[in-house]
């Protein structure tokens, strides 16, 4: 069976930073091509980049939320191209803003199903939300790595709540460990 941390792909990066002052998104929307902005449908300013392909989610206070990055250098590469389209635009921005990554969404195979009754039972009621119910996933949250794991009956694994690209192989590392403790993993 192959290993599951080298089934971890990334799906989403989402990042922040500013640029320390105020903006008038419909001045900017006008003068930036391809932006979208509707105030009465969202706050803030969308700008995509095609490469790498995300969306920057410009706000009036300077802030900047970027998402659909596959990668933390792909989020970094899309701000800074979000940056240069602002200095074109007269907008004097410092030279390197600081970029902070909020969360990283991974998503992982574990080669097997998963019995979710069994492991909810396994894992304890502190650690985990089941109500197939309402949503056909477990919800896992691990201490350390600090992430959110969702658990499908598939064995397929979302995690979500990453700063660092290795708390996914973290956290996929801890889950085969705990499932292989309580004899609920082959």
């Amino acid at each position: 069976m192959p290993d599951p941390t080298e089934t971890i792909n990334i799906e989403n990066v989402v990042a922040s930073t500013g640029i320390g002052q105020e903006l008038d998104l419909q001045s900017v929307a006008m003068d930036l091509e391809g932006a979208d902005y509707d105030p009465e449908q969202f706050p803030g300013l969308v700008y995509r980049t095609e490469e790498p392909k995300s969306a920057a989610l410009i706000f009036r206070s300077g802030k900047i939320v970027c998402t659909g990055a596959k990668s933390t250098d792909a989020v970094h590469e899309s701000l800074h191209i979000v940056f240069e389209k602002l200095r074109e635009l007269q907008i004097p921005i410092e030279d390197d803003p600081e970029i902070e990554v909020q969360n990283i969404v991974t998503s992982a195979d574990l080669g097997e199903s998963l019995n979710l009754n069994a492991i909810a039972i396994g894992l304890g009621l502190e650690h985990i939300e089941y109500e197939p119910e309402q949503f056909p996933g477990l919800v896992y949250r691990l201490d350390d790595p600090d992430v959110v794991a969702l658990l499908f009956g598939s064995g397929k694994v979302v995690i979500t709540g990453g700063k660092d690209p290795s708390d996914a192989k973290e956290a996929v590392a801890e889950i085969v460990e705990r499932l292989e403790e309580l004899g609920l993993h082959a």
